[in-house]
């Protein structure tokens, strides 16, 4: 048999039926092993993308710099405009930021009272300073009877943050804007 004529053979063989004709394995020496070749496993998913504790944070502020630009407004230096410019754009921006807000959190007072009442707190124990920041005369235990509700705090009572995009850099808050003439 010619080497051209089992090059063509073994070449198409091996395109078309992935293996080399037993003939032409033979005459070249190779022979088939007793074990046979277990198919290929298909290919691992790929990962899920991880996703850091800060992709939330970087997603709200992409959201409020896309409604109401403030990130730009906050980097502003605002100084050398008068207080009715700087009025007038916040007013804007308040509205817009607070639809936003509204739109991708509920929110719920975390003392819901009337500011400026007594509240009674537990005596016997300290409050959770994640809850309850104490102002003014603290004694050292940290256990007081109660005190004036300054300000009634806020919880998020839900998030409805849309899903992260599976690509693309989630640190940029916004993209750079480039006018083509």
């Amino acid at each position: 048999m010619s080497r051209i004529s089992s090059a063509f053979r073994s070449f198409f063989s091996i395109l078309f039926a992935g293996t080399l004709p037993d003939d032409i394995a033979a005459a070249f020496g190779f022979t088939k092993s007793k074990t046979t070749v277990a198919a290929a496993p298909a290919p691992a998913a790929p990962p899920a993308p991880k996703v850091k504790s800060s992709d939330g944070a970087l997603q709200l502020l992409q959201i409020l710099q896309t409604d109401s630009r403030l990130v730009d407004f906050l980097m502003e230096d605002i100084a050398s405009y008068a207080d009715d410019q700087v009025g007038a754009a916040v007013r804007t921006m308040h509205d817009e930021c607070r639809a936003s807000l509204l739109r991708l959190v509920s929110l719920s007072p975390v003392i819901d009272d009337v500011e400026g009442t007594f509240q009674k707190l537990d005596p016997n124990k300290a409050p959770d300073a994640g809850r309850i920041k104490l102002l003014g005369n603290i004694p050292p235990s940290g256990k007081v009877p109660g005190g004036v509700l300054r300000h009634r705090g806020w919880r998020a009572a839900s998030i409805r943050l849309p899903a992260t995009p599976a690509s693309g850099d989630v640190t940029i808050i916004a993209p750079a804007e480039l006018e083509v003439e």
